[in-house]
Order: C-alpha cells, then sequence, then structure tokens
C-alpha cells in the first residue's frame, strides 16, 4: 500500500525522493518522510498529511547529501501521526517499510526484554531495532539479510546505516520493488511511475531478493548472500503517462485517456479476417483450452466487477461455465478447483495481496491460471502459467477507470478466443463480436462527449446522500461499478442493485430524495429494465438513465437521459462505464472531495 522511493548517485537526493514520492502518493497518503545522508550523519524529514506538507519542511532546511530513501505512509499499525510516519530509526539503521511484519508483537517484546526503546506503534520499527543488533556485528546487507530470517509476513524494505553510507539495501517478500538502473545513479522504489524521470531501465525484484544499491553497481543476493541473476527490462511508458496533461486531476485525465487505452488493448491481438484473436502473448494452446471444464475467475474490488462480466462472457461466447470469487474470500470456503479448472485472476496492479494468495492457493490445487493485469513483472504476472496485458499505462487515480475498461476488453477477447478453440463460438458471432469490439475505442470517445450534459446533472444531484443504480444481465456488474466510483470519491452512499431485485428490498428507499441511476440499453433485458423503471417513477423516484441514442420509449421512462452509441450486448458494459465514471467524478469535484487521493484508500493494496 505505501510508496517507497530510494537514490544513490551524484545528484541532491531529496528532490528525487520528494519527485519519486508525489509520482507514489496514490499508494498512501497518511503521513511521509524522507532520510538523506548528509555530515557523517543521516537526517530525517517526516510529516503527516500529504506530501505538499513534507515538501514545505524539506525546502525550508534541505539536507545535502546524495543518497537517502522516502515513505509515503497508508496506516496500518498507529494512526497517522509523526511518530508514526516513516522512516524509521534504531541507532545507526534507518529503515521504510510497505507490508506486514505478523509476528512483530512477539519480536516487540523480545526487543523490549532487551532493553529496546520504541517511539511509535508500527510494526517497521521492529525491522530496525532488529537490523541495528545484527550490524553491530555484521555489515548491513548481512545485518538485513539475518533480521529478515526472523520475520514472518510480507515486506518491500529498504535500509540505510549511518556507518555506510553512500549505500541501500533493499528486500522483497510478497510486496511490490523495482530498481531502476540509471548512469552513475540508480533507483529503488515500489513502483515504477516514481522512476520514468530518470531511466526507464529496471529490474523487477522477486520474492527472497536482497539488493545492495550503490551509485555505480547494483548487487542482487539471497537471504543466504549467494548472488542471484535478474533481467533488466525496459519500460516503455512515457514519463507523460504520469502527468496530469492539463486536467485537474489524474483521474479525469484517465477517464479521457480509455480510448487510447483500449486501442492498446486490442491492438495487435484481433484477427477480423479470420474471426479470431491472437493470444500468443498468453500462450494459451487450442489442445489445453479445449480441456477445460469451468472457469473461476478470482478478483477484488474493482477488478471484481470486471470479473462478473467476464463470467457472463465466457458463459455466453465460449460457454464455459464461470464462476467469480472474490479473491479475499477464495482461500476460507476451501475452493474446489483443479486440473480441469482455468483461474482468472485480475489486478491492475498486479501486486492486491488477496488476488496473489487465491492464485497460489489455486496454484496448489493443480488449477492453470489465467492472469489479466496492466504491469509487466508484477508479482502476479509471474505467479501465473498465462498471462495477458492489458497496456493501460500508469494509472495514478486511485478510483480506477482506464484500468477497468482494459479489463473488460481483455476478457472478451479471452472468452472469444476459448470459445473458437473449444468450437462453441461459430464463425460468424465470431466476426460480429469482434466486428463491435474494434469499435470500442470510437464508441467511448463518442460517449465522452456526454460529459458537458454529465457535470450539469452531477451539480444537480451533488448533494444528494444517497444514490440506487440499477442493471440487469451484463449491466449489473456496471451497476456496481458506478456505485463504487461514487461512493469511492464522493463518499455519497451508493449501493449498486439488479433491477430485477429492487422490488425485494432496496423499493423501501426510493422517494423524491434518491436519485436512481440506470443502465438501461436497448439490449435483451431492455423491457423489463423498463418495467423496473416504471416501479421507481410509480415512487416519486427521480431516474437518470444510460440509454441507446434514439430511445423514445426511455424518454418517457426517464427524468434525465445519457444516450451512448449502440453496439453488441457483450461490448456494451464498455460504453456504458464511461457516463457514470464521469458522473461519480463531477460530483465529487463539485463537493471539492480530494478525487484522486480519496480518504482511507490507496491504489495497490499489498496487505490483506
Amino acid at each position: 500500500m505505501c510508496g517507497i522511493i530510494g537514490y544513490c548517485g551524484g545528484q541532491q537526493a531529496w528532490p528525487i525522493l520528494l519527485e519519486g514520492l508525489t509520482r507514489l502518493e496514490y499508494r498512501g497518503y497518511d503521513s511521509a518522510g524522507i532520510a538523506v545522508f548528509t555530515d557523517g550523519d543521516i537526517a530525517i524529514t517526516r510529516s503527516v498529511g500529504k506530501i505538499a506538507s513534507l515538501r514545505e519542511q524539506v525546502q525550508a532546511d534541505p539536507p545535502a547529501g546524495d543518497c537517502g530513501i522516502g515513505h509515503t505512509r497508508w496506516a496500518t499499525h498507529g494512526p497517522p501521526a509523526e511518530e508514526n510516519a516513516h522512516p524509521h530509526r534504531a541507532g545507526d539503521v534507518v529503515v521504510v517499510h510497505n507490508g506486514i511484519l505478523e509476528n512483530h508483537a512477539e519480536l516487540k517484546r523480545t526487543l523490549q526484554r532487551r532493553g529496546r526503546r520504541f517511539g511509535s506503534q508500527t510494526d517497521t520499527e521492529v525491522f530496525a531495532h532488529l537490523i541495528d543488533i545484527e550490524h553491530r556485528r555484521h555489515s548491513l546487507p548481512r545485518a538485513v539479510a539475518r533480521a529478515l530470517r526472523r520475520a514472518r509476513g510480507s515486506y518491500a524494505l529498504v535500509v540505510m546505516s549511518r556507518r555506510e553510507p553512500g549505500r541501500l539495501v533493499a528486500a522483497r517478500m510478497s510486496s511490490p520493488l523495482v530498481v531502476g538502473h540509471g548512469q552513475g545513479e540508480n533507483f529503488v522504489a515500489s513502483d515504477v511511475p516514481a522512476l520514468l524521470p530518470y531511466t526507464r531501465r529496471v529490474t523487477f525484484c522477486e520474492d527472497g531478493d536482497l539488493v545492495v544499491l550503490e551509485s555505480r553497481r547494483v548487487q542482487f543476493f539471497d537471504l543466504q548472500l549467494n548472488p542471484r541473476q535478474r533481467r533488466r527490462q525496459h519500460i516503455d511508458w512515457s514519463p507523460l503517462l504520469a502527468e496530469k496533461g492539463g486536467h485537474k486531476h489524474f483521474m479525469h485525465k484517465e477517464i479521457h485517456e480509455q480510448p487510447r487505452a483500449l486501442a492498446d488493448t486490442l491492438a495487435g491481438r484481433l484477427r477480423l479476417a479470420r474471426a479470431d484473436v491472437d493470444l500468443d502473448d498468453a500462450g494459451i494452446a487450442d489442445a489445453v483450452a479445449a480441456k477445460f471444464s469451468r472457469a473461476v475467475l478470482v478478483a477484488c474490488g474493482t477488478s471484481w466487477h470486471a470479473a462478473l462480466v467476464g463470467k457472463f462472457l465466457l458463459e455466453r461466447l465460449a460457454r464455459l461455465p464461470a464462476e467469480v470469487d472474490l479473491a479475499s474470500e477464495f482461500r476460507y470456503r476451501p475452493p474446489l478447483v483443479g486440473p480441469e479448472d482455468l483461474v482468472v485472476a485480475i489486478s491492475q496492479s498486479g501486486e492486491t495481496a488477496d488476488t496473489l494468495a487465491a492464485v497460489r492457493q489455486a496454484g496448489k490445487l493443480g488449477a492453470r491460471v489465467l492472469a489479466i493485469c496492466n504491469v509487466l513483472g508484477s508479482s502476479l504476472a509471474r505467479a501465473a502459467d498465462h498471462t495477458l496485458y492489458t497496456h493501460a499505462g500508469p494509472e495514478i487515480g486511485v478510483a480506477s477507470t482506464k484500468a477497468f475498461v482494459t479489463q473488460l476488453a481483455a476478457l472478451m477477447l479471452v472468452a472469444v478466443r476459448l470459445g473458437r478453440a473449444r468450437g462453441t463460438l461459430k464463425r460468424r458471432q465470431a466476426a460480429a463480436e469482434l466486428a463491435a469490439l474494434s469499435q470500442a475505442p470510437k464508441l467511448v470517445e463518442q460517449a465522452l462527449k456526454l460529459e458537458p450534459r454529465i457535470k450539469l446533472l452531477a451539480e444537480q444531484f451533488a448533494h444528494a446522500r444517497d444514490f440506487l443504480y440499477l442493471g440487469r444481465g451484463i449491466n449489473f456488474p456496471i451497476a456496481l461499478e458506478g456505485a463504487l466510483k461514487l461512493k469511492e470519491i464522493s463518499y455519497i452512499h451508493a449501493e449498486g442493485y439488479p433491477a430485477g431485485e429492487m422490488k425485494h428490498g432496496p423499493i423501501a428507499l426510493i422517494d423524491e430524495q434518491v436519485p436512481v441511476v440506470a443502465v438501461a440499453t436497448r439490449n435483451s433485458v431492455y423491457e423489463k429494465v423498463l418495467g423496473n423503471l416504471a416501479e421507481v417513477r410509480a415512487r416519486r423516484g427521480t431516474v437518470i438513465a444510460v440509454c441507446s441514442q434514439r430511445d423514445r420509449a426511455m424518454a418517457r421512462s426517464a427524468d434525465h437521459l445519457l444516450p451512448v452509441p449502440r453496439t453488441s450486448e457483450c461490448v456494451e458494459p464498455l460504453v456504458n462505464v464511461v457516463p457514470l465514471q464521469l458522473l461519480a467524478y463531477h460530483v465529487a469535484d463539485f463537493n471539492g472531495t480530494d478525487v484522486d487521493q480519496p480518504r482511507n484508500l490507496a491504489k495497490s493494496v499489498t496487505v490483506e
């Protein structure tokens, strides 16, 4: 969840650390701090709140030095407070940490009996003391390795010592960490965007790695200090993709990037002439695909909504029975999966702890795992048998938008490919669905033109206390996603519900004060949705309908229309979600909430 940045080189460290933290602030923004080697010691500056507060403190008294570490926090152990902010120090050792030290209470009691005093409520400070004790007899790399052998849990850790200036030691276990390679300088961070202004040559750390960074070399070891070989990769993302580009918020920019992101997801994969999909990069052979008897989709949050759409697509296009599990619940049934099952794991970051745990469990049970994710070299990609990258580019806004629509596109590609491989999807139907999918970037671009109308609606309903979102069939998950976006960034209570189930409970909430947002485009359940909206209108509910263009019947059934271009029912979710994203964005912006960094949330959820 938290953001980590480290630098060794020939430049002043503090501006690089602050810039890196700014680019990682989506990972946590309760508090922040930096530590820099300076004048034979380590200068630490910490602040509660956003990076801007830390920046003011640092600029008032900048620490001179060319090596340092920084951290932006999403609170786990202890509330946001200066004493709980990272970096943490014990003796000569300074530490930043992302993850959970599961046996911290036990270790802390042992350390306290040895006379160690603690100034915070965090688990991270335990790491600092453990390493400092070992460092009295050993070099910093060996001290870190010995301390970590006593740790249980997850960590991305970067350590510095007053006794070894110009050197950082980093380690990873179940939390992301990436090394950036420059000219006469090296970097380490918890995510790629922090490195993009300086280098695109990176190495993704793997579990059990211990990395020693200096300005002119990087060495990889295991926890027994045996050398490890790691491959450098080139990141194609432009630094501009991680900038706002004139937009007020990253979320707004990313909503408008969706046509480009969809085009990149589909590029090179559509084979319209033969009515098929090329997923050679995912590596699922026809012979393997034909043996699957079931699909199990696992994901969290917005990605879970994509999985619900994926169930519809796999069953309709591939005729493959599909189940959807919240990844956080998957391991605790216990799950019944085996060698004939395809487990589809969906995660924007590829680092979601619950999803990774579900994948590892599925692998132990013999299932084949397909990962759908956005980040090259992520933990999920490495844990899966097959990986389909969405190529959405970096997504900085905490509330996911372009990652979601590209996940939907990727799931449709998978459904068509499996359907063709299994012989359950005829050429004519495949050709029609792929032709519709190829038009998705253009259709989303048209839907974005509704923004002026949506902005006016947002101002009209920005002070509502409750919203109800309705959908049926493949659009029920889109109703869920619309409600989630609104509650995430505006803090307005919103529920997504199957329209046909409204009469079994939520109808009790409806009156003239509760706006009802309906996803009601013309498809196989259109007439049913019209009937549900009549029930809302009979109770004086105000209906906002995402509907098909030139739908005269809907004009009589809704108070406000958001008409989107017509397309295949399977492609509808990619288009229909766009007005809901814009509505959530403009309601939140009108109310003055922090759109990109909503309270209590973080982008990459790397703890259970």
